[in-house]
């Protein structure tokens, strides 16, 4: 018979336990830290996401591992955990598949995170994923997929897309969630509801670190950056470098004077020229930092691994305020404390 060792940090006192499944440069887990929820593990199978989440928090129990490849056997502390989150990669339509005779790479993550209720048996699940996952009919196969499996467990499941800019991040950004509870505890929740006012701006989010080295028009520059973002692209882990999306989010920062079609080593000095009109050359790029802050992760926040690596975790991450909000609505629909939550029999 062989002996299990439990590792991380035992949950703190009043607080929920989670299992994190993809977890990246840990945006989600961030913001479910903050509604109260403590990771008993976090699985990613990038190791530069990986490094990410360690330099952050180092009590954090970190695992480098394919979704598939792990088994709850190994690493009983998950079980009956009161949240199994996680924002899976990107899934692609069945038709967008056959048309790239894709290998469903996305999709097989998805069916791992649903087998892995089975063994976990947590109160709640929360997967986060693209809007379209949610609001297209062509994605329906997926839907009725996923809701069959957890219905059979006994989850009761919601649907849902919110627009980060209504939760305090500075950008347009929808995202896609599924929320499921066990015990009928779904009629219990509901969605968070927009915060009140507007979103930050991109220039009250940038201003301070624009000046940072001394750049004489970073206040002329914030004055006139008075939109939200448009939506940060993470794009391909397989091929590209960093740049801040397709033409259309393109030319959307090229109204404010910045170049979208590269990211910066560092923010600009006393000597930078700031002149849209001459150009990509009069125009500021942003750094993976300030992409950072437009995502909503705070400025003590470290992301690991070369620029355009860190460009993919930021870009690909679920804004930490957004996560939040979602997660305190699950907090306040679990039984206080988890303690009458049914824990399993051995």
């Amino acid at each position: 018979m062989s002996l299990t060792v439990e590792r991380g940090a035992a949950p703190r006192p009043g607080r929920l336990t989670s299992l994190e499944v993809c977890a990246g440069a840990g945006g989600l887990a961030l913001g479910l830290e903050e509604a109260g929820f403590d990771p008993v593990l976090l699985l990613d199978n990038r190791s530069v996401a990986c490094e990410t989440l360690r330099a952050n928090r180092p009590g954090w129990d970190v695992r480098e591992t394919d979704l598939a490849d792990f088994d709850p056997a190994d690493d009983r502390q998950v079980y009956d955990v009161q949240l199994l989150s996680g924002g899976l990669p990107r899934v692609k339509s069945p038709a967008a598949n056959a048309r790239t005779r894709g290998d469903d790479a996305e999709l097989a993550v998805l069916r791992a995170a649903v087998d892995l209720v089975y063994g976990v048996q947590p109160c709640a699940i929360l997967l986060e994923n693209v809007p379209d996952l949610i609001k297209k009919d062509e994605y329906q196969p997926i839907r009725t997929f996923v809701e069959e499996e957890l219905d059979h467990l006994g989850y009761g499941i919601r649907w849902h897309v919110l627009n980060a800019k209504d939760f305090g991040v500075p950008q347009t950004r929808e995202v896609g969630f599924l929320v499921a509870f066990k015990d009928g505890l779904i009629d219990r929740f509901e969605w968070p509801e927009p915060e009140p006012g507007p979103p930050p701006t991109v220039g009250e989010t940038l201003r301070e670190s624009m000046a940072a080295r001394g750049w004489p028009d970073a206040a002329r520059w914030a004055a006139q950056a008075d939109v939200v973002a448009p939506t940060i692209v993470g794009g391909s882990w397989d091929r590209g470098g960093a740049d801040l999306g397709p033409t259309g989010a393109k030319r959307k920062w090229e109204r404010i004077g910045v170049d979208g079609v590269t990211v910066a080593d560092r923010v600009p000095g006393a000597e930078f020229r700031w002149d849209p009109a001459a150009g990509r050359s009069g125009r500021v790029p942003l750094t993976v930092e300030q992409v950072a802050l437009i995502q909503g992760f705070p400025p003590r926040w470290r992301i690991a691994g070369r620029k355009t690596a860190r460009f993919r975790q930021v870009g690909n991450a679920t804004p930490p305020p957004l996560a939040r909000a979602v997660g305190e609505a699950i907090a306040s629909t679990l039984p206080a404390g988890g303690a009458s939550w049914p824990r399993r029999r051995s």
